[in-house]
């Protein structure tokens, strides 16, 4: 189920003002260590796409670590099979993720760790790196919570603010709502007649924002978005992380789970 097509932005301060009474909320938080942001690009139309998937699936979720995106993209759909959940907005942020490195061609199954191509996917590399990054201070703090209004509705607050004035001026601000435990039944294409299994699928993704704003001259991004009530007994969650504009280092992530009450 897509998500709602209506989203309501606002800052955070109003909204925390004019909201109703909410049924259960559940909040995270950045620390002071950098997580890594590892991201899949994927596509159904892909015939070695389904093993990646898997190897992701099966990383222990422990959000605290590695911050984990599957993104679908849609430069496969035209071979037999159009990808359900492949935008085209996914295909470009992989391009541009490519040229930042100064690659001229995009593939898949195609791992991203923290903006930089991760070819080396095997448990014991990815652990050290995870450990690599773990080491760096942060140089964001980001927060997200999620309230589940007594309509069913979520509002989902996100923030952020830059750690170092150096990294003000070209950090941008990203938002996705992921989801798990998606299934297909591929009837076209390389992977005809198999179930492909999906978890921290992409379903919606926002931004690029700037960190800075010159409204109000302040190192600050809040935004809320409110989500429809479909989304509350869902396997979903949401991540929120920066990225350098101009080199697409990720300075840091941050991942929360929906609640489910």
């Amino acid at each position: 189920m897509p998500l709602s097509s209506k989203f309501l932005f606002a800052f955070s301060l109003f909204n925390l003002a004019v909201q109703p009474a909410s049924a259960a909320e559940c909040t995270s938080k950045s620390g002071i260590q950098t997580v890594p942001l590892l991201e899949l690009y994927t596509s159904e139309g892909c015939s070695s796409c389904p093993p990646a998937e898997r190897w992701l699936s099966g990383l222990t979720p422990d959000p605290s670590k590695v911050v984990s995106l599957a993104f679908h993209v849609d430069y496969w759909d035209y071979i037999g099979w159009k990808d359900p959940f492949a935008n085209t907005k996914f295909s470009d942020r992989q391009r541009k993720t490519a040229a930042f490195s100064g690659a001229t061609y995009v593939y898949t199954p195609q791992f991203v760790m923290n903006g930089r191509d991760f070819r080396s996917a095997d448990n014991p590399h990815l652990n050290q790196v995870i450990s690599n990054s773990h080491k760096l201070a942060s140089r964001a703090k980001l927060s997200l919570s999620a309230v589940i209004q007594t309509n069913g509705e979520i509002v989902l607050k996100a923030s952020s603010q830059a750690v170092k004035p150096a990294d003000i001026k070209n950090s941008n601000v990203f938002v996705a709502i992921y989801e798990n435990k998606l299934v297909s039944q591929v009837k076209a294409g390389e992977n005809n007649g198999r179930e492909l299994k999906h978890d921290y699928v992409v379903r919606e993704f926002f931004g690029a924002y700037p960190m800075y704003s010159p409204i109000n001259n302040q190192n600050e991004f809040n935004k809320n978005f409110t989500l429809n009530q479909a989304w509350r007994n869902r396997d979903a969650g949401a991540v929120i992380f920066v990225q350098n504009n101009q080199t697409g280092e990720i300075l840091q992530s941050l991942a929360l789970k929906f609640c489910n009450s």
